[in-house]
């Protein structure tokens, strides 16, 4: 019987387990390196302090780079999470998962899951950080949009290095990648640059990840006005689309898998 026969015979219930526990291998594997909490921790907190005190001339503070931030540590935590991929594959374990009789969704979900959830965690430790620096000043209801905004944009950017890593043999591959189209992806949100005008406002207004720093910045407000920035993305516009870059990267990482690879023993 191929993988394909019997991960459609698989009960569902085993296959949300099997889900289940690929995302609590990756926030087990995660947390046992330090050294990766302490990279994904110390890098936004030095961009921040760097980007706000060099454009301060601009009138914008600390709190207007503040979701700009949030955005940095979702993509980076979630899309090097995904470096596990390459990893797993060339110790064996994937190719082990892969002849599982459980479908190809579960591992996938999985996967996907346990990066966004380590993203998520990083960037929650960070607003509690911001909450007590920047004297925020958004209500319950707003802090909880923010968080299941983050949620989304996490799962969003974990599918997208998914979709990536599942194509790659290396790291090195992986690294020039991220160089050449996940830092301009981040750069070109409006994270610190307001769109403004000129040839670089369609790619900004085109990159959906702008959406989700305009959401944020919606939510997360803060007392100092001089942090106030003109008005972007409606918030409903900013939801529709998350949710479907989500969706998109959840179906691109999943088509992804259905592919072979060098590495692959299928």
């Amino acid at each position: 019987m191929s993988t394909t026969e019997a991960g459609s015979n698989f009960p569902p219930g085993a296959a949300w387990r099997a889900t289940a526990t690929l995302a609590h291998r990756e926030l087990v594997r995660f947390f046992r390196q330090r050294n990766r909490v302490f990279g994904a921790l110390g890098q936004p907190l030095i961009f921040w302090g760097l980007f706000s005190l060099g454009l301060q001339s601009r009138q914008l503070g600390f709190a207007h780079f503040f979701p700009g931030t949030l955005a940095m540590i979702l993509l980076f935590t979630a899309i090097f999470a995904t470096i596990s991929i390459i990893e797993d594959r060339r110790e064996g374990f994937l190719q082990s998962v892969l002849v599982a009789p459980a479908p190809r969704w579960a591992m996938v979900l999985g996967k996907v899951l346990g990066g966004a959830a380590i993203a998520l965690l990083q960037a929650l430790l960070f607003l509690v950080l911001g909450w007590f620096a920047l004297s925020m000043t958004s209500g319950p209801a707003e802090i909880v949009l923010a968080v299941i905004l983050m949620a989304v944009i996490a799962v969003a950017l974990t599918g997208l290095g998914f979709a990536i890593a599942w194509r790659m043999d290396s790291t090195h591959g992986f690294h020039a990648v991220m160089s050449v189209f996940l830092l301009p992806m981040w750069l070109l949100s409006g994270s610190f640059f307001p769109p403004g005008s000129g040839p670089l406002e369609w790619v900004v207004r085109a990159n959906p990840l702008t959406y989700g720093v305009a959401g944020l910045r919606r939510y997360l407000t803060f007392a100092d006005e001089a942090a106030a920035t003109v008005a972007g993305p409606s918030a409903a516009l900013c939801w529709i689309v998350s949710l479907g870059f989500a969706g998109a990267m959840l179906v691109a990482a999943w088509r992804a898998a259905g592919t072979r690879t060098t590495g692959d023993l299928l």
